[in-house]
């Protein structure tokens, strides 16, 4: 290899986030102009960096308004940008949903809506459903993400809970056509889970929904219970004829960013290995077995040979049980830290390609071989920190966390594990 291994990993991860920019992959899929307006809405960590591209690619006038994390808004000069909380939702987030809702009606069948959605928009577009207070749907969004629930599983209950998603905004755009544009965060790339698939029609159920609820041990209000009970939450379902002329596009995915960084690493001299881009599970269970099989690569050379790189991406799911500042991107690499013990010539990197691990300042970390030892030399306890849920506090404290800023895209987690064989040679001497 010809390239020291963080700054391979560092360089891998910029690939893999430049490939899947709004820049990059939105233009091609840009509808042609229709006979009358174009109206431009969405939401999502990426949205304002789509309405950017569209401004910039996009024939005829413009109008329309998009929804961002706070931090990831960008310049438009047709397009209204407004910025919101996530992962919790804000009273921001609830006025711009219910501005979006109110600037869809009255279209004709001549008009084009384009739908700009990225990761994110679930928490962003906070329109509670009648009945549902924000401060209701705030609590079970604060439970759920405490509570190990996967990314399908939160979606499927947002869904119930809202008077725009789980496509009932594109409902309220009819008789227009509504062309959507997606940036894929979830494992399979579902375009109907994206931000919770607003303008998509949607196969689960309020009964899918407490079943999720159960399933945690979430304790929700009175009013949500009914809700769900009684139905009244219940989405459009998968052939409605009201969908019949609208289409989406999934223009950014995981796979992409994944296939990206694989070539930056054949190009420094490491062969790359794709393991999945839709794992899911418990950060630290994650990180373990692929600790185990770096462990078995750099020992006996199988099922590949060093050096060699493993590459995965996909959105793992903590369960919140310790007071520590976290991340799962720091919990998967603390986790795989740890199982490795100081393993000669193993080095990792753990990031979300939006550039915020879960709610702190970081994208993600890194570690090597040293980690372990200069941990102790600051009288730190990775193990402890790990079970505190402290992946950041102990990253924080070693200097190894990767700080980018918003990078206004989100396939969520990139994770790679650079093997340099260093092991295997130390084990023959």
């Amino acid at each position: 290899m010809n390239t020291a291994p963080r700054q391979l990993l560092l360089d891998m991860y910029a690939s893999a986030v430049d490939a899947v920019s709004a820049a990059r992959c939105l233009p091609a899929y840009l509808p042609p102009p229709p006979r009358g307006r174009t109206l431009v809405i969405g939401a999502g960590k990426g949205a304002a960096a789509m309405a950017q591209a569209v401004e910039a690619h996009c024939q005829g006038a413009l109008s329309g308004l998009v929804v961002t994390r706070y931090g990831h808004g960008a310049a438009c000069r047709q397009i209204e940008v407004v910025e919101a909380s996530h992962p919790v939702p804000d009273g921001a987030g609830r006025a711009a949903a219910a501005r979006m809702l109110a600037m869809v009606q009255g279209l004709t069948e001549d008009d084009l809506v384009l739908c700009l959605i990225s990761g994110g928009g679930s928490a962003l577009l906070a329109l509670p459903a009648d009945g549902i207070t924000l401060e209701d749907k705030q609590a079970v969004n604060k439970a759920l993400l405490k509570s190990g629930a996967t990314i399908s599983e939160m979606n499927c209950v947002r869904k119930h809970l809202s008077a725009i998603k789980g496509g009932r905004l594109a409902l309220a755009c009819a008789p227009a056509r509504v062309v959507t544009l997606l940036i894929s965060d979830v494992p399979g790339d579902d375009p109907g889970i994206v931000a919770s698939g607003p303008t998509l029609p949607d196969p689960t159920t309020c009964a899918d929904a407490l079943a999720v609820l159960r399933k945690y041990g979430i304790a929700v209000p009175d009013a949500i219970e009914q809700h769900l009970a009684s139905g009244r939450g219940e989405t459009p379902k998968p052939g409605d004829p009201r969908f019949a002329r609208n289409t989406h596009h999934v223009i950014a995915s995981a796979q992409m960013a994944l296939e990206a960084a694989a070539a930056t690493a054949r190009a420094a001299g490491v062969t790359p290995y794709i393991l999945s881009d839709d794992m899911e599970g418990e950060a630290r269970d994650v990180g373990h077995v692929h600790a185990s099989l770096a462990r078995q690569v750099a020992l006996k050379q199988q099922p590949f040979v060093a050096p060699c790189v493993l590459i995965s991406g996909g959105e793992t799911t903590v369960t919140v049980r310790g007071s520590g500042r976290g991340g799962r991107n720091a919990e998967f690499l603390l986790s795989t830290a740890v199982a490795l013990q100081g393993l000669p010539g193993v080095h990792g990197i753990a990031c979300d390609t939006d550039g915020i691990d879960g709610s702190e300042d970081n994208a993600g970390a890194l570690f090597g071989p040293d980690s372990l030892a200069r941990a102790a030399a600051l009288a730190l306890r990775p193990r402890a920190m790990l079970d505190n849920n402290d992946g950041y506090g102990c990253f924080a404290a070693l200097g190894d966390l990767v700080m980018t800023g918003p990078t206004r895209t989100n396939v969520n987690d990139f994770r790679a594990l650079v093997i340099t064989g260093d092991a295997a040679q130390s084990t023959r001497t």
